[in-house]
């Protein structure tokens, strides 16, 4: 089995902190990351900042970073075409993620768009990633179910999946933006959409409580998923779920498991520890 993709997600884990992390420690701290082996670093993101205001000194992260001694990717969030823009002109940005919700409510929640500007967008920023030698990382949030009522399925979430793959995404993230999840739809889903689509690379954005952790991770990677997204100790969530009680997959358990289970992760664990301890010094100052 080859060695499965861990994307660590601090700004996921940042972002819905309302006291300003300085820009020299969130530095730091994306700095040590960068030495552990992750495939990518979901560090930041480009969008208004009276939306998200902790991520308002992204770019300024960004050039603070030394990317000298790092085999790992960089990924920022957009909202918007003008997000895409402003993101694609740095050149050590490798990957543009699009938050793309199925759920109506909830996509005018996040991004203030219906689904049908929402597609829009995201040809626009397909087009932006393309022509800025970029890739996009669409998430396909309440991939697993939907708790404001609009309607759900797998079905629905094939077709998605079917329209997405139609305009040229090439990776996938299924979201479990409130940790919804079973292990039933997750093993149905991943099992049914990794083999139909070759051409897509298929990841997994767990939220989860701490007694779910393994049955999300457990489902998915006997389903196929080789690509998951994590936070060291679960920090973060959505800030526009307001779901206290659901947080990241924590990046401790997917190594963990992937250890237990002899999966190739690629990360050190000497630096993954250091990292750890960053994160408890980090996230103890600023709740």
């Amino acid at each position: 089995m080859n060695a499965v993709k861990i994307i660590e997600c601090p700004r996921d884990a940042m972002q819905g902190i309302k006291t300003f992390i300085p820009t020299k420690q969130k530095a730091a701290y994306i700095q040590a990351l960068l030495r552990v082996g992750f495939d990518t670093i979901d560090f930041g993101s480009f969008v208004s900042p009276r939306a998200i205001p902790q991520m308002q000194d992204t770019a300024a992260v960004l050039d603070s970073l030394d990317l000298s001694k790092t085999t790992s990717k960089l990924l920022a969030i957009v909202a918007n075409t003008k997000g895409a823009e402003i993101a694609s002109t740095h050149s050590q940005i490798d990957y543009l993620g699009f938050p793309f919700s199925i759920s109506e409510n909830f996509q005018m929640r996040n991004t203030h768009k219906t689904i049908g500007e929402s597609l829009i967008t995201l040809n626009e920023i397909l087009n932006i990633a393309d022509k800025s030698n970029k890739q996009v990382v669409a998430y396909l949030s309440m991939g697993f179910g939907n708790p404001y009522g609009d309607p759900w399925s797998t079905e629905i979430v094939g077709q998605w999946t079917e329209k997405l793959a139609g305009m040229g995404v090439k990776i996938l993230s299924l979201s479990d933006t409130v940790g919804s999840s079973t292990p039933e739809v997750i093993r149905y889903l991943y099992s049914h959409l990794v083999p139909q689509y070759p051409e897509i690379e298929f990841g997994a954005h767990f939220h989860t409580t701490y007694d779910k952790w393994f049955e999300k991770i457990d489902a998915a990677t006997q389903a196929g998923c080789r690509r998951f997204d994590g936070a060291i100790q679960g920090f973060g969530g959505c800030p526009m779920a307001k779901d206290v009680l659901t947080g990241n997959m924590p990046t401790e358990k997917l190594l963990s498991y992937f250890t237990s289970t002899k999966i190739k992760t690629n990360l050190n664990p000497l630096s993954f520890e250091s990292s750890y301890n960053e994160a408890s010094k980090l996230f103890g100052e600023f709740k």
